[in-house]
């Protein structure tokens, strides 16, 4: 129980770079990828693809290519969308990526239009 609270505690104390670097260990090696919600969701077989291709995509991620000439302006908007800490939301910005995962369309629109007026070049993936 104890090594148990001492790895919760580790976790918790990750630096969004950190977790972004274990997020793909799991991946990569284990198979395990979380779900939008922050649950860990083991992946499964990949079943029909043409049926997926066929289907609208209704989730997004919002992806931060570049911070532009207002850095500061952006890591604002990203605090504000992700609620995250100053020290990182300034890291998140500075090594681009991920902003918001599995959002619906019209959250996404909204989050790309933040950032845009903020000055960064966004991608929704």
């Amino acid at each position: 129980m104890a090594d148990l609270k001492k790895l919760a505690e580790e976790i918790v104390g990750l630096t969004l770079l950190e977790a972004q670097e274990l997020k793909e260990i799991l991946k990569e090696e284990y198979g395990i990828e979380p779900a939008a919600g922050g649950a860990v969701m083991v992946a499964g077989p990949a079943g029909d693809a043409g049926a997926a291709a066929a289907e609208e995509k209704t989730e997004f991620d919002v992806v931060l290519k570049d911070a532009g000439a207002s850095k500061i302006n952006v890591i604002k908007e990203v605090r504000g969308i992700t609620g995250l800490g100053l020290k990182e939301a300034k890291e998140l910005v500075e090594a681009g990526g991920k902003i918001k995962e599995g959002a619906s369309k019209e959250e996404a629109e909204e989050i790309k239009g933040k950032l845009e007026a903020a000055g960064a070049t966004v991608e929704l993936a």
